[in-house]
């Protein structure tokens, strides 16, 4: 896999096509791997890259103390930078992604040219959801990977997805196995610590797409289609047969709403 060294931290990504470039940002606690469906059935709607966020995959040895939110869209701009990349991209981010999205906006307003918002969320965390990122954060440490998949699973697929699609299910864990547990609990409190984003959704002039599966309970449809009313420029969209991680539990009706908003965009 191809990699850029960043201020002296090597991050690794994935790319496949050419043309205009867009941008794929996994979630927590995941990879660059997330996306495997999408890079591989998607390459005519542009150049397509999927990096592996600071202290994940094939970007672990990426130091992850204080680690915030902004830290990964930061991050993100700079590997843009390294692979000369000056056009304005599309940012498709999914859960975690999608939080590192608005802090993208914030930042780098100028360098996208659409945003895609898939299970996520624009409000920041209540206080008893921080709490339970910073036991995540501790318990993590204490009790390893098997807490984190044990204590996530429930709320990631959809009802159906673990008997009929028990691949999805195999490798959102093997994902969640490859992750350090040092950085899973950086990020837990990232996360926690992320500013709401509400604010931003009527601002955006860019095109978005807000994608949710159907049986996310996560970030649940109809959460995320008030965050669509919300945002002037958007297209929204519920992917069936889905929980929390449509990419990988639909990638075929996942592909078929981005791909078609891809080749719209033009």
């Amino acid at each position: 896999m191809p990699s850029v060294s960043i201020a002296g931290e090597v991050f690794g990504y994935a790319e496949k096509g050419q043309g205009r470039p867009v941008l794929f940002v996994h979630g927590f606690p995941l990879d660059r791997t997330l996306w495997d469906e999408q890079l591989a059935g998607l390459t005519e709607c542009g150049r397509l890259i999927a990096p592996d966020l600071r202290g994940f995959g094939e970007s672990r040895a990426a130091r992850t103390a204080n680690l915030s939110i902004e830290q990964f869209a930061d991050d993100l701009a700079h590997l843009l930078d390294a692979l000369w990349i000056s056009e304005p991209v599309v940012f498709c981010g999914l859960s975690m992604g999608g939080y590192i999205a608005f802090e993208f906006l914030r930042k780098y307003a100028d360098r996208l040219r659409g945003l895609v918002l898939c299970d996520t969320r624009a409000a920041a965390d209540a206080p008893e959801a921080k709490a339970a990122r910073k036991i995540m954060a501790s318990r993590v440490i204490e009790q390893g990977l098997e807490f984190v998949i044990e204590a996530m699973q429930p709320r990631m697929f959809a009802p159906r997805t673990p008997a009929e699609r028990p691949g999805a299910v195999d490798r959102w864990k093997e994902m969640v196995r490859r992750c350090p547990p040092e950085t899973i609990a950086a990020a837990s409190l990232a996360m926690g610590g992320r500013r709401d984003s509400t604010e931003l959704l009527p601002t955006i002039d860019c095109p978005t797409l807000v994608v949710v599966g159907a049986d996310d309970v996560t970030s649940p449809p109809e959460e995320m289609r008030a965050m669509a009313d919300a945002v002037p420029t958007s297209q929204f969209a519920v992917i069936p047969d889905a929980g929390h991680l449509a990419p990988i539990e639909n990638p075929a009706g996942f592909n078929a709403v981005l791909g078609g908003w891809l080749r719209r965009l033009g």
